[in-house]
């Protein structure tokens, strides 16, 4: 099984730059997907929807494309 980038082209970094407004994930996150297995890949997938989560309940929706 291979478990697919969560990237969606939208490739900007938030203000603070701690991740992408486009997928969630860190700069850590995305430089090492290629080296991640695949349950390794599931948790930065499942992290990165928690973070979406966070800052839509926070009123961040307008960083949300």
């Amino acid at each position: 099984m291979s478990i697919q980038s969560p990237c969606i082209d939208v490739c900007q970094m938030s203000e603070d730059k701690t991740v992408c407004v486009g997928c969630y994930r860190s700069l850590s996150e995305i430089a090492n997907w290629s080296r991640l297995t695949d349950a390794e890949k599931i948790r930065v997938i499942a992290a990165a929807q928690k973070r979406r989560a966070t800052l839509e309940c926070q009123g961040y929706s307008e960083l949300i494309p």
